[in-house]
């Protein structure tokens, strides 16, 4: 009996302003077969954000979303909400 955990990458979601979601499923494997159910971890990356570490289909799918036009709208979202932060005081 060899017990073995598993991680698999099986979500990949990019959303209307271009945030790319992964979600990883963890099993446990006992003699190659799921024993458990999924345990569920899940990042989120903003357009324009350093995905090099991650999987080759998740810098896929960041390099055909991330236009130049999608990132230069987050950083325009992000400026705007700076502005609107330090206009309240918050």
């Amino acid at each position: 009996m060899a017990l073995k955990k598993e991680s698999v990458i099986d979500l990949i979601a990019i959303s209307e302003n271009g945030a790319i979601s992964v979600r990883r499923a963890t099993y446990v494997l006992e003699d190659g077969v799921r024993i458990t159910e999924p345990r569920y971890h899940r990042v989120s990356y903003v357009p324009g954000a350093d995905v090099s570490g991650e999987d080759a289909r998740v810098q896929a799918h960041a390099a055909t979303a991330w236009t130049l036009e999608v990132v230069a709208a987050h950083l325009e979202q992000v400026a705007r909400a700076a502005a609107q932060f330090v206009k309240f005081g918050a």
